[in-house]
């Protein structure tokens, strides 16, 4: 998907007619169909026009009612939206976002690949990030903590919790982190996402539920990306994502790569060559960092496999 492609509309309707439909909000997607929650709070079953659907959780719609359900007829612009692309299909989280909380725990050990590769999505996106390390109450915490170091360093904000152990600490930790903002909770199983929402929205359940009336009684809505209000006066939400094992980045080029990943940017400008990869050319500025001890052994592991990955041929 390229940039142009993740902002299309879904319909081509010319503005005035659009502006003359219902306005609403996606709050969660299962396939071709989605729900879309008005003003109001009320939640329709609302298919796009045409067989395809590029709709996701967060994108602002305008649609028609037909019956008790609903025909979306307009794709409103978006700010942004962050989507993973490998070599076979691209696979979008959500849109119109404020903030991505990615969720890392001591155990399962978490893989410092994949929260490098969100934290570059989030960035080709202009989204800023926010790593939870939850958990620190074991006693494996030191060595997640000491991973989590080089991300500190190079301006990542980062947050510790309990939200097991310590749910009170937790939620005045995240609370103004949160507040006034909509956040796509990021991680893979075992890191504490279920509890993060169980926690912080106490009517989690029942907003599943009213989604899964939406769907209609028997969809499977375990693994559909779903929104969920923080406060009364949605103010402030949460957008809870299935868990994911594998992140491409097949949108970026390579020669993007150094300039999303901090420790390599601040690097930047200082190479021999206009065109350096920063892998093997003499006088590179990143190379210097290195050795310097200012970009790490597994960020610079990091880089190369990534360098390598994304500039594969594309078919």
């Amino acid at each position: 998907m390229t940039a142009r492609g993740a902002h299309r509309a879904s319909t081509e309707v010319p503005d005035a007619l659009a502006l003359a439909l219902d306005l609403g909000l996606v709050v969660a997607a299962h396939g071709r169909h989605v729900v879309v929650e008005t003003p109001e709070g009320r939640r329709v079953l609302c298919h796009p026009r045409g067989k395809k659907s590029e709709l996701v959780v967060g994108d602002r719609v305008r649609w028609l009612p037909t019956g008790d359900e609903g025909v979306i007829e307009h794709l409103e612009p978006r700010r942004n939206l962050l989507f993973r692309q490998d070599d076979w299909r691209t696979k979008s989280f959500a849109a119109n976002l404020d903030l991505m909380l990615v969720l890392v725990a001591p155990e399962p050990v978490f893989s410092e690949s994949q929260l490098t590769r969100a934290l570059i999505a989030a960035s080709a996106a202009g989204i800023p990030a926010l790593i939870g390390l939850n958990k620190t109450d074991l006693a494996s915490a030191p060595a997640a903590r000491e991973r989590l170091a080089p991300y500190r360093a190079m301006g990542v904000a980062t947050v510790e919790l309990a939200l097991k152990s310590d749910p009170a600490a937790a939620r005045a930790t995240l609370a103004p982190h949160l507040a006034g903002r909509t956040t796509l909770v990021l991680g893979p199983s075992g890191m504490g996402k279920s509890t993060l929402i169980n926690l912080l929205v106490p009517r989690a359940a029942a907003q599943v539920g009213e989604i899964s009336q939406a769907l209609g009684t028997g969809r499977h809505t375990t693994t559909t990306t779903s929104w969920y209000w923080l406060d009364e006066a949605r103010s402030g939400a949460l957008i809870d994502s299935p868990g994911f094992q594998g992140f491409g980045l097949r949108q970026i080029a390579p020669e993007q790569l150094a300039a999303l990943m901090p420790d390599f940017a601040s690097a930047l400008g200082q190479c021999r060559f206009h065109n350096c990869s920063h892998r093997h050319e003499p006088g590179c500025g990143v190379r210097e960092a290195i050795a310097r001890g200012e970009i790490t052994a597994s960020r610079q592991r990091i880089y190369e496999e990534l360098f390598e990955e994304l500039s594969k041929k594309r078919w």
